[in-house]
């Protein structure tokens, strides 16, 4: 079993026979309601501009982002600290494209 730096946060693995559109609703879900603000703000504006047109690989990766602790998160889309090596893939690089400033305007 894999851990994640989410003390107290328990998920279910994924559902290989989940819809792809089920899938995305859940993420985006996921995406909005993290438990602090900007995290919030960080992956939900991310999940409304990327998420439908995500190929399933990404989808995936993304997902096991999800899975980490809500300060690692904007640590490392903010670009306070870099990610690890192995989140530092396609999605995590449009996850800091996004300019966030104009979200919240």
């Amino acid at each position: 079993m894999t851990r994640f730096n989410t003390p107290g946060f328990i998920e279910d693995p994924v559902d290989k026979n989940e819809s792809i559109e089920i899938r995305r609703k859940r993420l985006k879900f996921r995406s909005w309601h993290r438990g602090i603000k900007e995290a919030d703000i960080l992956l939900g504006s991310f999940a409304d501009k990327f998420l439908q047109d995500m190929p399933a690989d990404e989808l995936d990766k993304y997902e096991t982002l999800l899975r980490e602790a809500d300060s690692d998160l904007v640590a490392w889309i903010t670009g306070d600290r870099e990610p690890p090596e192995h989140y530092n893939h396609e999605v995590m690089q449009k996850l800091r494209s996004i300019d966030y400033i104009k979200i919240l305007k």
